[in-house]
């Protein structure tokens, strides 16, 4: 079975949920803490053994590419000044991996994002991150997809179950029997179902490995809503194949898309940073107690 050496990830979005913040710097460039969201997402594929991402971009999105390159004049003011232990952190961004921008010309949908990272990606499996979705470090996400994708040979979609209420907002699979497995296989994947229709209330959750064969399905899927193409089609077609499997991902889960979850995330972060975590956690209990 082939290694994962590659990783997707499609930064080509509006950001809209974010407006005003997001009208001038793309959302994968928000803060938590002190790094921005994307960061996150490319160290927990790099933590995955993987070694080339391809970032699939948009217009705006020049933040993004000068964020993993080298800031040369940055990086003499920081030598100069002698503040050596910022001058490594800021070198190793880009001592992360091997990264390649693809443009995404128009905004038509994820399957459309993924599909134009194809001549890059080449004839081989690789990851899919979204950006979104960011996972505790402690327990990386990617892993599990790994692990399964190295027992079955298959693509797969990781999964979380979300309450009933959430699985319009989804793409949803069926269930996995009476407890879940390392992985299961995939008879049907619907996406954003209405509640009383959902297969079960395990929910698609922002990462993937996917056989290349995707990508021949991804040619076929007709535009939806908007204009859109979605990916979860062409999964469709995988699993009426036979070759989708889905795993559960056991790490806490951020939706930083969401503007609560974004502020949950920043909050539960700094409380786990050594440097801040203390009095930071002080702080929030004298705001408590003073309400």
């Amino acid at each position: 079975m082939g290694k994962i050496r590659k990783a997707v990830i499609p930064v080509a979005g509006l950001g809209t949920r974010f407006l005003p913040a997001t009208k001038a710097q793309p959302k994968e460039m928000l803060p938590l803490v002190d790094k921005p969201v994307i960061q996150y997402v490319v160290e927990e594929a790099i933590h995955a053994g993987i070694e080339n991402i391809i970032l699939v971009t948009g217009r705006g999105k020049q933040a993004i590419e000068n964020h993993f390159d080298v800031a040369f004049e940055l990086e003499d003011a920081l030598s100069r000044r002698g503040r050596m232990d910022e001058l490594e952190e800021i070198q190793s961004i880009t001592r992360l991996g091997q990264f390649a921008y693809v443009r995404q010309g128009e905004p038509l949908g994820l399957g459309h994002a993924v599909l134009c990272a194809a001549n890059t990606v080449g004839d081989e499996p690789f990851a899919l991150l979204l950006g979104d979705d960011v996972f505790d470090e402690a327990n990386p996400a990617l892993g599990a997809l790994i692990d399964a994708f190295a027992a079955t040979g298959k693509s797969v979609v990781g999964v979380q179950e979300v309450p009933l209420a959430h699985v319009s907002r989804y793409g949803i699979v069926n269930a996995p029997g009476p407890a879940p497995a390392a992985w299961w296989s995939v008879e049907q994947i619907v996406e954003k179902p209405a509640p009383e229709l959902a297969p079960s209330r395990w929910a698609v959750v922002g990462r993937y490995v996917l056989m290349p064969e995707v990508f021949a399905h991804l040619r076929k899927v007709k535009p939806g809503v908007g204009g859109e193409y979605q990916l979860t089609d062409a999964l469709a077609a995988l699993a009426a194949e036979g070759k989708l499997v889905a795993a559960p991902i056991p790490a806490r889960r951020y939706d930083t898309g969401d503007k609560l979850d974004y502020l949950k995330a920043n909050v539960e972060f700094g409380l786990k940073r050594e440097d801040l975590g203390a009095p930071f956690l002080a702080y929030l209990k004298e705001l408590v107690a003073g309400k």
